[in-house]
């Protein structure tokens, strides 16, 4: 590690964190572990819902940055991961619709298995196969970038990008505590996810022991308060009281492994909440999400930072507390570290394709108004689902819906159609129920945002406008997905191995002969030495494609 790391360290943490001089050479390096959750808002003990019961994840804000204004860029999880692995918006690059395939494929990147005929149909009508999106050539998992400086990158366990992960992206992935798989002595970036609170975990776990019961929970005022309702927000309560119990367990392994003294702790969840009108939702209740950050030695514990964070700020963050430098197309910005940018102004997100259902939605947030543009107004907004109507209360409110049964505020979110523009504020409506587009005393801040909207949709080329089978075609021509060209080796005799492939965009992996066959590529980025007897394989892949085939020496 570049000694440049320490140095900052000691303006970022305090001289009691570590303490460097000339002579000092066996100083722990600086390790970062992730804890990623699913589908939950910021509803916890730490963010005010006392409700549910979270001392450990209240514990990590107590001595940690607790940040009251994160937001994920889509309010469901693969193309919100997209945006957190690449660091760019989907809707840039045509990775906005939910889910392009069945891709976590880490094992065999050559062998993808994609479905050539699906159900869904895209907006112009043309039926779509899986497939992965093809990111521009400079556009790389940010954790090559923490592979290249020596960091070692374990994901436990889910890769939902859009693309199968690519091999040089990490040195483990698909397996569960892998912590053991970490040399000694060498720093790591640790990804442990979470699946507790996942949406399915509804009704997977409607049969396990509540901890919290239907009477204790808070009703949002889009839901009519019936028993159905408040048995799901139960099960709901009670899945984050036992998220917390995990989150627990992680951070006393961390203290029994020594690690928190030299660890950056990251929690956070992939997008909002899990029922309707929050998962898929482009407002507030879909995007908004709970973000603690704890350093070593607990520097700025119990502090709230009110300044818009989107999750793909987080591998630019990551980077720029580790001292690299993150890239400059990147659409993520750091917010710590020594590449610190200034704060958004404003947090932007997208609702397209869900499955087998289909919208156009995009949203501007301030912190404390929620602006909603609709593209396709003649549709409802509670679309049907296949996927979430398995969520009893989910079913009961579409049939309360059907009879006419529902009304006030519950019935707001069951419009048959939207209207072009919605405005919340969400300091007088949290729950986004009262729209305020037509009230004139708001007009110049619809105005404001309905601006900042335009100018980033021009800014980014949205890719929502174009039928999916059209932005497919642009990633693999005639649909038939691009091969990564074979690693071309070549070795002088000094034994300095040089690797190319012609495939631009391509990274390239190796394995030495003492790690063939474990599954382990090690990320090429300049010339290695090896023995004339010593075997070598490479190969490489490009986001997107199909991996090349294995090259000897």
């Amino acid at each position: 590690m570049k000694l440049a790391i320490y140095s900052f360290l000691l303006i970022l943490f305090g001289a009691n964190i570590v303490r460097i001089n000339a002579q000092e050479t066996a100083i722990k390096p600086l390790n970062v572990v992730w804890i990623s959750c699913e589908d939950v808002g910021p509803i916890m003990g730490a963010y005010g819902v006392h409700q549910i019961k979270t001392p450990n994840i209240d514990k990590l804000a107590a001595e940690g940055v607790r940040y009251s204004n994160a937001y994920s860029t889509v309010g469901v999880c693969a193309p919100s991961r997209f945006s957190i692995i690449t660091s760019m918006y989907p809707a840039r690059l045509g990775a906005h619709n939910m889910r392009t395939g069945n891709l976590n494929n880490y094992k065999t990147p050559e062998k993808l298995f994609l479905k050539t005929t699906t159900n869904i149909i895209d907006k112009a009508g043309h039926p779509i196969p899986e497939y992965e999106v093809v990111t521009p050539e400079n556009v790389k998992p940010f954790t090559q970038y923490l592979r290249a400086e020596g960091y070692y990158c374990i994901n436990d366990n889910k890769c939902d990008y859009q693309f199968n992960a690519p091999f040089t992206a990490w040195d483990h992935t698909l397996g569960s505590n892998l912590f053991d798989k970490i040399p000694g002595n060498q720093p790591f970036f640790y990804v442990k996810n979470l699946y507790t609170t996942h949406e399915s975990r509804i009704w997977l776990r409607k049969d396990k022991p509540l901890t919290v019961f239907p009477n204790e929970v808070i009703v949002p005022d889009y839901y009519p308060d019936i028993p159905e309702v408040r048995n799901d927000l139960a099960i709901k309560y009670s899945n984050i009281e036992a998220l917390d119990k995990e989150v627990g367990e992680l951070l006393k392994d961390l203290e029994a492994k020594n690690l928190l003294d030299n660890t950056v702790i990251f929690f956070w969840s992939d997008h909002g909440g899990n029922l309707l009108r929050q998962k898929r939702a482009v407002g507030n209740s879909g995007l908004h999400v709970p973000l603690i950050i704890r350093y070593p030695n607990k520097y700025k514990a119990g502090e709230v930072e009110d300044a818009l964070v989107s999750l793909m700020d987080l591998g630019p963050t990551v980077m720029s507390l580790l001292d690299i430098k993150p890239p400059k197309h990147s659409d993520g910005k750091a917010f710590a570290g020594r590449y610190k940018k200034e704060s958004r102004e404003y947090i932007y997100g997208s609702a397209d394709r869900f499955d087998e259902s289909t919208d156009m939605q995009r949203s501007v947030l301030d912190g404390r108004f929620v602006y909603i543009k609709n593209f396709m107004t003649e549709l409802p907004l509670i679309f049907r689902n296949k996927y979430r109507e398995q969520i009893p209360m989910n079913k009961k409110l579409i049939d309360m819906d059907i009879k006419g049964e529902l009304s006030g505020d519950a019935a707001y979110i069951f419009m048959k159609k939207k209207p072009v523009e919605e405005l919340y504020d969400l300091k007088t409506d949290p729950d986004e129920v009262h729209n305020l587009a037509l009230n004139p005393v708001y007009e110049a801040k619809l105005i404001e945002l309905r601006t900042a909207l335009s100018k980033w949709q021009s800014d980014i080329d949205d890719q929502g406008f174009k039928p999916e089978s059209e932005i497919i075609k642009g990633f693999w021509p005639e649909m038939i997905q691009p091969v990564t060209s074979d690693v071309k080796i070549h070795v002088n005799s000094d034994g300095l191995v040089k690797m190319s492939c012609d495939t631009k965009g391509a990274s390239i992996g190796y394995q030495t002969e003492d790690m063939i066959g474990e599954g382990r590529w090690l990320l090429y980025t300049k010339p290695i030495k090896i023995k004339s007897t010593q075997k070598l394989l490479a190969r490489a892949i490009r986001i997107g494609y199909k991996a090349s085939n294995i090259t000897f020496n």
